[in-house]
């Protein structure tokens, strides 16, 4: 069924927008880090331990992981915004905590609480209660793009802030901003309509075991896994292989931001234009795959450095756009909510398997085994993806690829062409 072609109404306007910018700010807050605790983290207690220092960046995706679905669930029961700011309280509570932390080992217990924070599925679920069928996917792609820009951000941001303002400055001003998305969604948020009992309702196990889901899922969890496993290594490598201060940093990710940016536009707008998506993802997936590679030869020089940091931003950016938008389209119609969180789920998990694993590995066989795992999981991403069956057609709408119009089909494909 082909996607109506009606703009969004004045009031799913204002909800996409407002929730996408709750879910930004949240991730501007736990993205923060990212670019600055492997190098800062050497000044405290437990900070030239890299399994701690990998937990402590990973720890609220294990939490979090544990407390998506009932966080869902509970939002079902007992309504969206009141979970949403109950969360978004309890993540700016572990901000504090981490702000006050002594050591690597309080940084962790900070992390930890902020994951109890878990309100992503419930962010999720109130959009697509907002929004008709029609304009869902353009409210999912908004959150998509919120990640990808805050992540954007904080890359050029964090570094000027923590030399500011040191590492307590930084947790601060994730509670600050943990505050300010509680009044967007207290404020902003229009209320949910009523939302109507579907006639059927899609078993979670169905949803686990629908191939197309399951493939985008893989993606996320290697794409997270990836993305802080990364980061645990390129910011040394910038001081010790470029010669650039960790203070020094924000021009050289502002610079490398502002590449991606340009470099995603182009073959994103293009895939969605012309129905022409899966050669995208699969290319952004094989630009991963190189630039992983090509860390893994242990390069040195400021240009290469920045150079493969833009490749990877773009690709990571052009794939963080796409992944929720396409589960919200492949999910059935009566479980969009429950498959956003299976997906937000997965994501934490990858997140906190990236931090704590690739810490492990980083301390016992140094930044080239931890690329070898992250490239090993990227091949396995690409060869899921590459056998997905259903890709966005013109006008948004849900096809089979080519010799797959019947065989394969899962049942969010039968519900998508029903």
């Amino acid at each position: 069924m082909a996607a109506s072609p009606d703009p969004m109404t004045p009031l799913e306007r204002r909800a996409s927008i407002a929730l996408a910018a709750v879910f930004g700010l949240r991730m501007l807050g736990l993205f923060m880090l990212l670019p600055v605790f492997a190098v800062e983290a050497r000044r405290m207690p437990g900070g030239d331990d890299p399994t701690l220092v990998g937990i402590a960046l990973g720890a609220y995706g294990l939490v979090q992981a544990l407390l998506q679905l009932p966080l869902g669930l509970a939002s079902d029961r007992f309504g969206r915004k009141p979970v949403i700011i109950a969360g978004l309280l309890v993540f700016a509570a572990g901000s504090v905590v981490a702000a006050f932390a002594e050591g690597v080992v309080g940084v962790i217990l900070g992390r930890a609480l902020q994951g109890a924070g878990a309100v992503s599925a419930a962010v999720t679920a109130l959009v697509a209660d907002s929004t008709r069928d029609s304009q869902r996917t353009k409210a999912m792609a908004l959150i998509g793009v919120s990640v990808a820009l805050a992540f954007a951000f904080t890359l050029v941001a964090a570094p000027w802030l923590v030399a500011q303002a040191g590492l307590r400055g930084l947790f601060e001003l994730t509670a600050a901003l943990a505050l300010a998305a509680v009044a967007v969604t207290a404020w902003v948020v229009p209320p949910a309509p009523r939302r109507e009992v579907p006639a059927r309702v899609t078993p979670l196990a169905t949803l686990l075991l629908t191939p197309d889901l399951l493939r985008l899922n893989i993606g996320v969890f290697t794409l997270h896994a990836v993305q802080i496993a990364f980061f645990m290594i390129v910011p040394a490598w910038l001081v010790e292989r470029a010669g650039v201060p960790l203070a020094q940093h924000a021009p050289l990710y502002l610079a490398a931001v502002l590449g991606s940016l340009l470099l995603m536009i182009a073959p994103l707008g293009w895939g969605e234009r012309h129905g022409r998506l899966r050669p995208v993802f699969a290319g952004a997936i094989v630009v991963l795959l190189g630039v992983l590679l090509a860390l893994m030869a242990e390069p040195a020089g400021l240009v290469l450095l920045v150079g493969l940091m833009t490749l990877y931003l773009t690709a990571f950016n052009v794939l963080e756009a796409s992944l929720p938008s396409l589960v919200s389209r492949m999910a059935p119609a009566d479980a969009r909510g429950a498959a956003l969180g299976v997906y937000n789920t997965v994501q934490s998990v990858g997140m906190f398997v990236g931090g704590a694993a690739g810490g492990w590995l980083l301390g016992r066989a140094g930044p080239a085994a931890v690329l070898a795992a992250c490239a090993v999981l990227v091949v396995v991403w690409f060869l899921a993806a590459v056998g997905q069956k259903r890709w966005p057609g013109r006008g948004g709408a849900m096809t089979a690829g080519p010799g797959n119009a019947t065989q394969g089909a899962s049942p969010a494909g039968a519900q998508e062409r029903g």
